[in-house]
């Protein structure tokens, strides 16, 4: 059985049960702290194959590359088996609200529509004034615990990106093998 089928027939189980918010919060924690690493990489690859020397200089070229990169990997991984390396460890899945698995198509639409949590924040940093490290992590503390909190206004807990995108973040815990 195929990858893809061995999940479709699990998913069969009726206990699907949507994640709590604070394991959900402890994954995106979990997953930032793994992509630092990513980013580290790939930032530095990008620097070898342009020549950058100076972060400043060519920014907006790494910041489209790093995006990139990201979006490979988030979408890859949901639509490969619905986890990322961080959802695995919290046994947290992303599915469809039918309970069916991400086509690349929907989970990098769950990726772009992921920036939601940050987007007023980055652009709140943009603003002059806000330069100090305290402040610009502050501004980004308030807007993701912010963006968490929209969930209470949803009858399923479910993050709005994930209400447009038809998708929905459920406590998964893979069957035991059968002994032989």
């Amino acid at each position: 059985m195929s990858g893809r089928a061995a999940v479709a027939s699990d998913i069969a189980s009726p206990e699907l049960t949507t994640a709590g918010l604070a394991r959900r919060m402890a994954c995106l924690v979990y997953d930032g702290v793994l992509l630092v690493g990513v980013l580290m990489a790939a930032g530095l690859a990008y620097a070898l194959v342009t020549g950058q020397r100076d972060a400043m200089v060519g920014r907006l070229g790494l910041q489209v590359f790093l995006f990139v990169v990201l979006g490979i990997y988030f979408t890859w991984f949901w639509s490969r088996g619905g986890q990322t390396v961080a959802m695995k460890a919290w046994r947290i899945r992303v599915l469809r609200t039918d309970g069916s698995p991400l086509s690349l198509t929907r989970a990098l639409a769950r990726y772009l529509l992921g920036w939601l949590w940050f987007m007023p924040t980055l652009l709140v940093l943009w603003l002059p004034g806000v330069a100090s490290v305290g402040g610009m992590l502050a501004t980004l503390a308030f807007g993701v615990i912010g963006y968490a909190a929209l969930t209470m206004l949803n009858s399923d807990r479910q993050f709005w990106h994930d209400v447009a995108c038809g998708t929905r973040l459920v406590n998964w815990r893979p069957e035991a093998p059968k002994p032989n």
